[in-house]
């Protein structure tokens, strides 16, 4: 029987239990250590920050370029609604109209006593009484069914408008579903772009600021020798013919390409002329002037002063015009970026544009090839 007894079991003292939670804990922390310096995520470096900042704005001006078309659509849709809401209006009024002759007709009706006109007529004694008021019956006649046609036609405008009204309103509504959408992709990038830079030490801020002021001033410094400047006037045509032998000597000089420097047509110098007036200006998404810009906007803003009306966006811009080759291009032409035709800037001659960089970048003078080459379109 003694072999089959359970054995005793004896509690742990309170040492031993002591020592037992220690380990256990010091396993728990270095387990947690060990995983968190496994997964933890580095800090990243300034240029790695600058790449992605500069990838979100990218990102941002594609979206952008979506809120422009979505805004584009949305306003037309309004404009078609306001169209037809206008036009049932004066319908409704053309209708009432109507409907007052018939209710003097249906008055004068009642007031003869509702006798059929024929009736009536046979009643007078004098013939040619008879004659005249059979005339003017038949007048009366024809105004009345005038009358009812012109009521029935006006109600089925009328019903017709309405039922036109419900899907333009439909169609307002999604295009305005849209624009909030885009709108908000806009605003996520940007505040991707900014909660990123706050990840930065201070040195590092200030190394990262420092260098985009750099930038910026070099682009000025290209915007001031093209002709222009922040707040500068407009570089007349006369100016860019005169200087047109000075630039193709600077050109050839520097093994660069030889191009064409002076604008082909009046409409292009005038484009080029209200560009450059723009320079230093802001880049502001989705604004069309005057006070900022986005690419889109500056473009469409710089033919429309040269007498050229461009659509919104620079994915309908690039079929605005007829499509040349990179070789071939001439001051005034627009010259689009990247695979989604995400961005356009005006071309000047001698490999540079004025175009609006991106948000915190002032309207400048840039060379064509710093960003990837995508097309180019003539217009005017």
């Amino acid at each position: 029987m003694a072999a089959h007894r359970k054995p005793r079991s004896f509690p742990l003292g309170g040492q031993a239990v002591r020592t037992a939670a220690t380990l256990a804990l010091a396993s728990a922390a270095t387990t947690a250590l060990l995983e968190g310096s496994g997964h933890a995520d580095p800090r990243p470096t300034t240029a790695q920050v600058k790449a992605k900042v500069d990838r979100l704005h990218q990102e941002a001006e594609v979206a952008t370029e979506r809120y422009n078309g979505a805004k584009e659509k949305a306003d037309a849709a309004r404009a078609a609604f306001d169209r037809l809401r206008d036009e049932a209006a004066r319908r409704t009024e053309r209708l009432n109209t109507a409907r007052a002759g018939l209710g003097k007709i249906a008055a004068a009706q009642y007031r003869s006593g509702g006798l059929d006109p024929a009736v009536q007529l046979a009643l007078t004694s004098d013939p040619e009484q008879y004659l005249e008021r059979a005339a003017l019956a038949e007048k009366a006649g024809a105004r009345q069914a005038a009358a009812i046609a012109s009521v029935r036609r006006e109600l089925g405008a009328i019903r017709q408008l309405r039922a036109e009204s419900v899907d333009r309103l439909s169609a307002l509504r999604g295009h305005e579903e849209d624009l909030r959408r885009q709108k908000a992709a806009v605003l996520d990038k940007l505040t991707e772009a900014r909660n990123l830079l706050t990840r930065l030490t201070a040195e590092e801020r200030a190394r990262y600021e420092a260098a985009e002021a750099a930038r910026d001033r070099s682009a000025l410094s290209r915007s001031a020798a093209a002709g222009g400047g922040p707040g500068g006037p407009a570089a007349a045509s006369t100016e860019a013919a005169s200087d047109s032998a000075s630039r193709e000597r600077a050109d050839r000089s520097s093994g660069g390409e030889r191009v064409p420097v002076t604008a082909p047509t009046n409409r292009a110098a005038q484009a080029i002329s209200f560009a450059r007036a723009q320079l230093g200006k802001p880049y502001v998404w989705g604004a069309t002037g005057p006070s900022g810009y986005d690419c889109s906007g500056l473009t469409q803003a710089a033919w429309r002063a040269a007498g050229v009306a461009l659509p919104r966006t620079t994915y309908t811009q690039i079929n605005a015009g007829r499509r040349v080759p990179r070789s071939q291009l001439a001051p005034g032409d627009l010259v689009f970026f990247y695979s989604g035709i995400s961005h356009v800037g005006l071309y000047i001659g001698g490999g540079q544009m004025i175009h609006a960089p991106r948000p915190g970048a002032p309207i400048r003078v840039a060379p064509i090839d710093e960003m990837p080459f995508a097309g180019a379109t003539r217009v005017g």
